[in-house]
């Protein structure tokens, strides 16, 4: 009888023992999980996969997906050409807001400018801050006060008269930007559109197309 007793009461305590057990555990968890639920996980980066914007699949990469990343993409572009436009990361920031406020590709300006001035190293005497080619009469060409002024006015026309007007690839700017061209021009500009995609002078030799004007507009 008394081993019996003894039996009943190790089986008596061992239930308590995992009861309690289980219910410390369960207190734990419960403790836990309420304060994960106080966890903003929006606040977390959002890892986005290439097929998640089809657009901007080909740049992969590049610190172009980022909308910070417009402005040191531009100011390295200045920097390798050695631009006079310093210093080069207000430049960079001055031309993504000048694009995104008409609403047109980052890459387009600057691209153009290279063109037609090498980054504002070979602007006419008479006009040093005339860095896209805009502008240019018999009787004289355009100035403006400063390279941002230059920038904004370009910017705004090219929205106005050549986008807004149906004109969204570098081609079909080339037709009315600088129609005696034979496609020279545009080439030009695609390959420094697409070197800033990548920001990778080789790729952008490799890789350029027609580009769109508005692919990378905010």
């Amino acid at each position: 009888m008394k081993k019996f007793f003894l039996v009943f009461t190790w089986f008596l305590l061992s239930t308590a023992v995992v009861l309690l057990g289980s219910a410390a555990y369960s207190f734990v968890f419960l403790s836990n999980g309420a304060n994960l639920s106080k966890f903003n996980l929006a606040s977390l980066p959002k890892i986005q996969s290439p097929n998640d914007n089809p657009q901007t699949a080909q740049a992969v990469g590049t610190v172009i997906e980022s909308e910070d990343g417009r402005e040191v993409i531009i100011a390295k572009f200045l920097e390798r050409y050695n631009s006079p436009m310093k210093p080069y990361d207000f430049y960079g920031k001055k031309i993504v807001e000048i694009a995104d406020r008409y609403t047109i590709d980052f890459r387009l300006l600057p691209a153009i400018a290279m063109q037609e001035s090498n980054l504002c190293k070979t602007t006419n005497p008479g006009a040093p801050h005339n860095c896209l080619g805009f502008g240019i009469h018999k009787s004289g060409t355009l100035d403006f006060d400063s390279y941002e002024d230059g920038f904004e006015r370009a910017g705004r026309e090219l929205k106005a008269y050549y986008i807004d007007k149906g004109l969204v690839t570098v081609e079909q700017i080339e037709s009315k930007y600088t129609p005696s061209s034979n496609g020279s021009w545009a080439n030009s500009v695609n390959q420094w559109m697409a070197e800033m995609r990548y920001d990778d002078r080789q790729l952008g030799r490799e890789k350029k197309d027609n580009a769109s004007v508005v692919e990378f507009a905010k």
